[in-house]
């Protein structure tokens, strides 16, 4: 078997055979690792045969002379397309807001840069496509807040955390609202919460916001439905349904009891329903207006939380790859057959989808409303579970037979394998990036800005066969630089901000690309050291990222100045004894560095009041004020001093992920006394660096 020839295939895949991992080490991809790869990308190489037909399928594509559906360019840049026409060929160009250009192709065969931004279609000889011009950098956060430079701040959140009477066992958009209230009153200009990703309806027990069932869709387990349908209609179907000594039992609770607060919640949900399509709400025309402008892909959503439904209730495979072949595509009639017999069941997901998007326009604009220069930012997941909704309705655009991960670093020596699927480049181009916009547009509906977990998966993603080991995988290449430009186009229309999640194994020249783009990348506080361990001085942090204390992977301030992290890894026989001892020595190297850090600050000192712990948080909550960045983000569990992080990676069930609740209602836990003074320190060290800047 060529070698040679089947490393030529991966290559123009788009699968780098050659990389460099986290110690800068050159890596290979071994031949039985690039074979799965390249199967799971539709492109079979088990024998020369296959190699030889793939090469000459993709070798055909990738010269063919018909254009794709759809091109990218930046505003005043010439589109250069003389690999297709001839110079001076005539074009008419139908703008988007309905005038119409006469134009030709210059004397290269470039399109003049002349087109206002939006979504074009251009007719050139007897070829048609869509011309997306974007603006050379996203909504940026000066822009949002009309402060130059921007010296803004605001907090994040779990939604799930968040607590007020009625809410069930679990935070909602009414408790979203009550905290964007709050937080506003201190002169926040933005939330960013969790992300809200519709998951599996038809099981509870997957509840992890990272790996949703559909990034086009909304969790509808975070309704507040009294917010849109009325607290009575609300609290009659609660007693109708005998809930409320379940209800309360699930609010004491200290951990959310995903599957009992989900089966709950979709009771109250199912009889709201039953009595809205029977009687006249006023809000029913609002219903029908959003099912009709949701089309296709929310039919789609629909009927696959409806086929869920039933194989669940029948005790039957839930990943639609396991279905009967017929219902394996949204477009088979056995599927049509099944909609009509199921209309009620599949209204019942459409009326779930228009609460929670109402809900959470809601939230958005008392965010607002109440003076946030941003808002709401919302969490983008890197992917969506390759047996969800996402996947089965846009196949030719997701992997599903691949999942994506991390190769071995020095962190995870065996490799991270996340159960979620990415977008096939190959895919995106074919179908005009139809998958990727629509997803940008669901989630910035609703926000003031968009956060992109792993925004390295615009150029690159490590993508492994299923049931195979991390260390199978290989880096697979995607279009970045057309993405960059149609989340700069979508971020515009939005009025958006863009954060990119950008720890870990970079690739050269990304974070100069985010950059050019405004697109600010993320420092964390407890990364933020030399190699000699020296913590990076207040001046020296980059006015092109946000500033955070930690993350939701990360410990938080209090746990990692007690070393709680470790607790955790040594009671879950994660490490061991030699690895105690090192981290344990390596952790007091850095709280002695920090407090190094902090002292420098001569407004940072230790009073008889507060302990040390407590000083430590003020003090680390004050340095980042002071930066250049131009958004300061305190997680809600270091404004509070809360010792325990909110998902521990590498476990699952062994550690409560995703499940911890905040102490206090959302409307007034930022009157706690340590809140209230952090948040304080914070708007007083941002003014101060705004006056120090401008």
């Amino acid at each position: 078997m060529s070698e040679a020839n089947l490393e030529i295939l991966a290559s123009r895949a788009g699968l780098a055979v050659d990389w460099i991992d986290a110690n800068g080490r050159p890596q290979r991809v071994s031949a039985d690792a690039l074979r799965a790869v390249l199967k799971g990308l539709g492109h079979p190489a088990d024998n020369d045969a296959e190699i030889d037909a793939s090469l000459h399928e993709l070798e055909q594509a990738q010269h063919d002379k018909h254009l794709p559906p759809l091109l990218t360019v930046e505003s005043g840049d010439g589109l250069d397309l003389a690999r297709f026409f001839a110079p001076d060929t005539p074009c008419r160009v139908n703008l988007e807001q309905g005038e119409t250009l006469e134009l030709r192709l210059d004397d290269n065969a470039v399109l003049p840069g002349v087109i206002a931004l939006g979504y074009h279609q251009v007719r050139i000889a007897d070829q048609a496509f869509t011309l997306a011009v974007a603006p050379r950098h996203c909504y940026s956060v000066a822009e949002a807040v009309d402060t130059h430079p921007a010296r803004a701040w605001g907090l994040s959140a779990q939604l799930y955390s968040l607590r007020r009477l009625g809410d069930g066992g679990f935070g909602d958009t009414q408790a979203l609202e009550n905290l964007v209230r709050a937080a506003a009153e201190r002169g926040a200009d933005a939330l960013a919460i969790s992300p809200m990703h519709a998951m599996f309806s038809a099981n509870t027990g997957s509840y992890s916001p990272y790996s949703p069932s559909s990034r086009l869709f909304l969790n509808s387990l975070y309704a507040s439905p009294a917010s849109i349908l009325g607290e009575r209609e609300v609290r009659d179907a609660i007693e109708a349904l005998g809930l409320d000594e379940e209800l309360h039992r699930l609010e004491q609770d200290t951990l959310v009891d995903w599957p009992a607060a989900a089966n709950a919640k979709q009771r109250l949900l199912r009889a709201l329903y039953e009595d809205f399509r029977h009687g006249h709400h006023p809000q029913h025309a609002d219903f029908l207006s959003f099912r009709q402008a949701g089309g296709e892909a929310l039919e789609n959503h629909c009927r696959f939380e409806a086929v869920q439904a039933m194989r669940a209730a029948a005790g039957e495979d839930l990943d639609w790859r396991h279905w009967p072949e017929d219902w394996r595509t949204p477009q088979s009639p056995a599927l049509a057959q099944f909609a009509e017999d199921n209309r009620d069941e599949i209204g019942f997901y459409a009326f779930s989808q228009w609460l929670i998007a109402r809900c959470l326009a809601r939230a958005q604009q008392a965010a607002r409303g109440s003076g946030m220069g941003v808002g709401l930012i919302a969490d983008l997941a890197v992917g969506a579970d390759g047996g969800g909704s996402q996947a089965w309705s846009r196949q030719d655009e997701l992997l599903a037979d691949l999942t994506v991960g991390a190769p071995p670093d020095i962190l995870n020596r065996a490799g991270q394998g996340w159960g979620i699927s990415a977008f096939s480049p190959e895919g995106l181009k074919r179908n005009g990036f139809r998958a990727f916009i629509e997803m940008l547009r669901a989630n910035f509906a609703h926000a003031g800005g968009l956060r992109i977990d792993h925004v390295m998966g615009l150029q690159r993603l490590w993508v492994i066969p299923m049931n195979a080991s991390p260390r199978e995988g290989a880096y697979l290449y995607f279009p970045v630089d057309d993405m960059l430009r149609l989340l700069a186009l979508e971020s515009h229309r939005h009025q958006a901000i863009v954060l990119g999640e950008d720890l870990g194994t970079v690739p050269d020249g990304l974070r100069e690309k985010l950059s050019s783009r405004s697109i600010l990348g993320m420092r964390v506080l407890l990364f933020e050291q030399n190699h000699e361990g020296r913590f990076t001085p207040i001046l020296d942090w980059p006015d092109n990222a946000l500033a955070t204390t930690s993350t939701h992977d990360l410990p938080t301030l209090n746990g990692w100045w007690h070393s709680r992290d470790i607790d955790w890894n040594v009671q879950l026989g994660l490490i061991d004894a030699p690895t105690v001892e090192q981290w344990s020595e390596h952790r007091l190297r850095e709280r002695q560095a920090l407090r190094q850090a902090l002292s420098q600050d001569p407004q940072n000192f230790v009073d008889e009041i507060r302990n040390e712990t407590d000083h430590m948080i003020d003090a680390s909550v004050r340095y980042l004020g002071h930066t250049r960045a131009p958004l300061v983000l305190l997680p809600l569990e270091d404004a509070l001093g809360i010792e325990e992080q909110p998902n521990l990676p590498g476990t699952t069930d062994t550690h409560p992920n995703w499940r911890r609740r905040l102490p206090g209602e959302a409307a007034s836990l930022l009157d706690n006394a340590g809140a209230a003074r952090r948040l304080e320190l914070l708007a007083v060290a941002r003014n101060q660096a705004y006056e120090r800047d401008r």
